[in-house]
């Protein structure tokens, strides 16, 4: 799906993205005090920062949790530490922090570049929830 948005559309969803749907938020604040519609490009990607952010949100508690409980328990308790351990030919970021930083990277790029970035399930939620 393409729409051919607008520069500053393309812009807003790089922002978005990077600041874990705080620009979005605030544009949608701004367009609703203005009476204005949001495109459907730009309102998708908005949609899609925010819930992404509230995921990894709720993922991050749990997994919280679950390494509290595995750091307890002999012979697993390396796991946490293996999973957090930072990476030195990757800046020091650890596999979570990687793997976090690239789908955040893509999902900018793509936005960038005009597209409806594509992540399984999650843009799948949203396409389903999202009518334009």
């Amino acid at each position: 799906m393409q729409d051919n948005p607008y520069p500053i559309e393309k812009l807003l969803s790089v922002g978005t993205y990077l600041t874990a749907g705080g620009v979005g938020f605030v544009w949608l604040i701004i367009a609703a005090l203005a009476k204005k519609s949001v495109r459907p490009f730009l309102m998708y990607h908005i949609l899609q920062s925010i819930f992404i952010s509230i995921l990894f949100f709720l993922v991050s508690a749990f997994g919280e949790m679950v390494f509290t409980i595995i750091y307890r328990i002999p012979f697993l308790n390396a796991i946490p530490l293996l999973i957090s351990m930072p990476i030195p030919f990757a800046f020091g970021l650890s596999l979570i922090q990687l793997f976090t930083t690239i789908v955040i990277l893509y999902l900018a790029i793509t936005s960038f570049l005009g597209y409806y970035s594509y992540l399984p399930w999650v843009s799948d939620i949203i396409k389903g929830n999202f009518h334009h």
